[in-house]
């Protein structure tokens, strides 16, 4: 009987384990590396964007919008080529002030994440 315990908590184990394993590949998507970074000054008319996330992500249901200080929106026009965990752009026409990239992304474990990355764009 001990040996029957003994091999069934040996299984038990092993289970919660893998899923332990599993757990950061079956994670939301979160970005790893951002840029313009959080906070960032930047400097120019344009702005070339990479958010680079932990996972791979649905490209094709992502969205990125750019926010300026009056809150107007505009809907940022994604790279198709980027590698399966980044969104890429570029940004044209912008001028001194603060602005919001708001970024919203499918990951591959099917959930939506979202955020803001604020940052300045220097008078020239």
């Amino acid at each position: 009987m001990h040996l029957t315990l003994l091999r069934s908590l040996g299984v038990l184990a092993a289970i919660a384990m893998s899923q332990a394993a599993a757990g950061p590949t079956a994670a939301h998507a979160v970005i790893v590396e951002a840029t313009p970074a959080v906070n960032a000054t930047v400097h120019g008319d344009r702005l070339a964007v990479t958010l680079r996330f932990n996972s791979r992500i649905d490209r094709g249901r992502s969205r990125l919008t750019l926010i300026d200080a009056a809150g107007k929106e505009t809907a940022v026009a994604l790279e198709k080529s980027s590698p399966s965990d980044v969104l890429a752009a570029s940004i044209g026409g912008l001028v001194a002030g603060r602005y919001r990239l708001r970024w919203q992304v499918l990951a591959i474990d099917g959930h939506i994440t979202r955020g803001d990355i604020p940052f300045t764009v220097a008078a020239p």
